[in-house]
């Protein structure tokens, strides 16, 4: 069990979090969740002692271990990747690399015998001669090919460290396990497997994400920041936002009450008042008035962007076809010889974790690369806008926020491109901040605004919610619904795919495409087995060749 006492953080003049007070117990998966600068990644520090409060503490069961997922990707750069994973269980580390060095010597003396079995006891208390095992186990879960098990974690790219150092804060079955935005960088598959591993696990868990199809599934309650308070609920997010907007409704209704018998008590009041033979009356009533309280209602702190993408020109029926297109990066043909064509009512989403493939695929249909092979023809009525997944080189320039936006629209009014901001939550002075200084989460807010003043009729977005908060996520999701133009996006919010999308594109590993006009859940359902098959065929096919 993991639990604070009168938890205090003081950043300047402003409270982060004022006297929290809240226990997390075994078996129990917490979602914790708050808006954008609530301090979630911050009290996750707390807890793992990363972070010293202001005031009071945190209080750990005697003798449980708690373990937490890294976020610095190139800290065990050095290291081979099942060391890696194995690090997450410091003790059991330290006892190989000691039994190692002492087994190393040359003069091994009656001292280092001694104490050669003391670790090995210690060391299969532990399961220590599973450790491997178990590491290699969890790594072939989350999608680290056995191959690269004994490589050095530096020769690894980002979303396998990624993956490596989730694999490390699982790995020895930890008492407390802290994870914050886990599934970034994840692909789906990915992402499912971690889902049944945390719906199986039997101790203390506490995560931050913004994927909230992954906090139904995996969540026995969510912890709310708002308000420098920390508010426990029983159950998984949705679960938390339908009691919460109910227990809202109830407070305005009983408020509503209350109102309406202070309005009759000072009616009474301000008519008997003067009348004698009514005075008492008055007088009891006046006291009865005075009694009553509102219930204070405070509006969540939460703040939703507004994302409207509104076409300047109605799409017509001819919008994208593309034929016999093949791409090879680093001499990985990662497009192989694809073939479809996108109608006026398409919203599609690309899928499966080939992410090099979705990226390059829209990087061409956006212009900004040439394929090797076949063509695309984008229709005469079409306008697009590319969200990439990479914006480096877009944030590095001295410019401030409302002038390169203004770049983009055809109104050059300052005014006007402030409107678009102040809709994405830049309000007054923070449209002057310059584009090189923005959070993440701000960059993408940008992005969206550049959409949305474009006016164009088909948008290609890729990976538009990393960095979002879950408002922010919320509010792209519902406006993308909404849009009456094309939609071409790849994404791993789950919810995200499922309530956007119209036709599933998955891109296999070797190049290939698997094209179905369906739901997504209904694609996961209905074309599991063939799809493994379909690999299988493909991949028997390339060695034949």
């Amino acid at each position: 069990m993991i639990s604070t006492s009168n938890i205090t953080l003081r950043i300047g003049k402003k409270a982060l979090f004022e006297e929290v007070n809240i226990k997390f117990t075994e078996g129990n998966c917490y979602g914790l969740i708050g808006a954008n600068g609530a301090g979630k990644s911050t009290f996750l520090k707390i807890l793992s002692g990363q972070l010293e409060p202001t005031n009071g503490e945190v209080i750990i069961t005697p003798g449980q271990r708690l373990s937490f997922l890294q976020q610095d990707h190139f800290k065990y750069d050095e290291f081979p990747v099942l060391d890696t994973v194995i690090m997450g269980n410091a003790r059991l580390y330290e006892i190989m690399k000691e039994k190692d060095a002492i087994y190393a010597k040359e003069d091994f003396s009656d001292e280092d015998g001694i104490r050669a079995s003391e670790l090995e006891g210690e060391f299969a208390d532990m399961n220590g001669w599973e450790a491997e095992s178990d590491a290699a186990m969890l790594l072939n879960g989350l999608g680290i090919d056995t191959s690269l098990h004994y490589s050095i974690m530096k020769e690894l790219n980002g979303n396998e460290k990624v993956k490596v150092l989730l694999a490390q804060a699982l790995f020895g079955n930890p008492d407390i396990l802290l994870l914050d935005e886990p599934t970034n960088h994840l692909d789906l598959d990915a992402i499912s497997w971690l889902e049944e591993f945390l719906i199986n696990f039997e101790n203390t868990v506490i995560v931050v994400s913004h994927d909230r199809y992954f906090l139904n599934k995996v969540c026995t309650h969510i912890a709310d920041i708002d308000y420098a308070k920390i508010q426990l609920y029983a159950g998984n997010y949705d679960f938390w936002y339908e009691s919460s907007q109910l227990l809202i409704k109830q407070m305005k209704e009983a408020n509503k009450k209350k109102e309406e018998k202070i309005k009759e008590l000072q009616d009474f009041i301000s008519r008997f008042s003067a009348n004698a033979s009514k005075s008492k009356q008055a007088t009891s009533r006046k006291r009865a008035l005075e009694k009553i309280e509102l219930d204070e209602i405070k509006p969540s702190s939460r703040k939703y962007p507004y994302i409207d993408f509104r076409p300047a020109r109605e799409i017509g029926n001819e919008v994208l076809t593309v034929e016999n297109l093949s791409k090879t990066i680093d001499g990985v043909k990662v497009l192989d010889n694809l073939s479809f064509i996108i109608g006026h009512d398409d919203k599609v989403a690309f899928v499966g974790g080939n992410e090099l493939a979705k990226t390059t695929l829209f990087q061409i249909l956006a212009g900004e690369m040439e394929p090797d092979e076949g063509s695309y023809k984008w229709g005469i009525t079409t306008s697009q806008s590319y969200f990439p997944k990479d914006n480096t080189e877009i944030f590095d320039t001295d410019l401030i926020i409302v002038d390169w936006l203004t770049q983009f629209s055809e109104i050059k009014d300052a005014t006007y491109v402030r409107g678009f901001l102040g809709r994405m939550l830049f309000a007054g002075e923070d449209g002057v901040k310059k584009m090189r200084v923005l959070s993440g989460g701000e960059k993408v807010r940008v992005l969206l605004s550049k959409m949305m003043i474009s006016g164009s009729n088909v948008l290609i977005l890729d990976e538009p919610t990393n960095h979002l908060d879950m408002e922010s996520i919320t509010a792209l999701n519902n406006g993308l619904i909404k849009f009456s133009g094309v939609v071409l996006f790849a994404s791993h919010d789950h919810q995200f795919v499922q309530t956007t999308s119209n036709r599933i594109m998955e891109i296999l590993p070797n190049g290939s495409m698997i094209d179905k006009i369906t739901s997504y859940d209904e694609y996961l359902e209905s074309d599991e087995t063939a799809r493994k098959r379909q690999v299988f065929t493909m991949d028997e096919q390339d060695d034949d060749n």
